[in-house]
């Protein structure tokens, strides 16, 4: 798969140096609504920041999270939420307090939250990434939940451990969660809606699969990561209540560093009764 893609691009000067010079580059905004009569007035038109993905130290720069953070707190987000594999390859990766000091700068009201992806566990990153995070000021969701309250009213985020090489426990995540309240759920692997929309859940926010980082004209995706085979990029419906999962496309790459027709995203989601 790897040897078929790069013979793909490189049939092509212009296509390669696009993939892996520009495209991956081209940060966009997306935005999206999340409606629920399960929420007040008070709730209207708050807004949760996603951002996944971003696989520091393979063709992901510090300099390239400062700007991109930039842009992030351009939007003013209420809440932000980052869903996995902060860094590519932990146990290579020159960990220092500038990276603390970037993602310190993000500003959330309501509070910044996080999520182990596959690649956090890997390299023995359970730790250090989760000093990193702590030391940020973003919250650890690991199977627990937090309540963001407003006034007299409430949402719940649930998180859960990577489901690869974490032990993901969503009966405990879900522990005292009253189904009266819009509950939105993090993990990383976008596959894992299938048991989830059993739960009383609402929306699933993942990543994990970089929308296939290249999507071929009439084609689609050229190969995603197990566990994002099915559910790959953008809206999902699933089941009878229905649960509402987003895949954000994430920001950074792996196993590649090209990007073609999948550019890399932060996704704003508003709230609205």
């Amino acid at each position: 798969m790897v040897a078929s893609t790069v013979a793909l691009l490189g049939s092509g000067g212009g296509t390669y140096y696009y993939a892996r010079e520009i495209e991956p580059s081209m940060l966009t905004i997306h935005q999206e609504q999340i409606k629920s009569h399960k929420l007040s007035n008070n709730f209207n038109s708050f807004t949760i920041a996603q951002f996944s993905d971003t696989h520091l130290g393979f063709h992901y720069t510090l300099d390239q999270l400062t700007d991109l953070i930039k842009i992030l707190n351009s939007q003013q987000p209420d809440v932000v939420v980052f869903t996995g594999d902060l860094v590519d390859a932990p146990n290579q990766f020159n960990w220092n307090d500038k990276l603390i000091q970037i993602l310190s700068d993000i500003n959330a009201p309501y509070g910044k939250f996080w999520i182990y992806g596959n690649h956090d566990h890997g390299g023995y990153g359970t730790d250090i990434v989760k000093e990193t995070m702590d030391r940020s000021g973003f919250t650890l969701l690991k199977n627990t939940n937090a309540t963001i309250k407003k006034n007299d009213d409430s949402i719940v985020l649930v998180g859960l451990d990577d489901v690869m090489l974490g032990n993901p426990n969503i009966e405990h995540g879900m522990q005292h969660v009253s189904p009266e309240n819009l509950t939105i759920l993090l993990v990383h692997e976008p596959d894992y809606a299938d048991l989830v929309k059993n739960y009383e859940v609402d929306v699933q926010l993942s990543g994990h699969s970089h929308g296939g980082q290249i999507q071929i004209p009439f084609i689609g995706h050229v190969y995603t990561p197990i566990l994002a085979e099915k559910y790959v990029e953008g809206n999902y419906s699933i089941g009878n209540t229905p649960l509402q999962l987003y895949v954000s496309r994430g920001i950074g790459t792996t196993r590649l560093p090209y990007r073609f027709l999948c550019k890399p995203e932060i996704t704003i989601f508003t709230l609205t009764n």
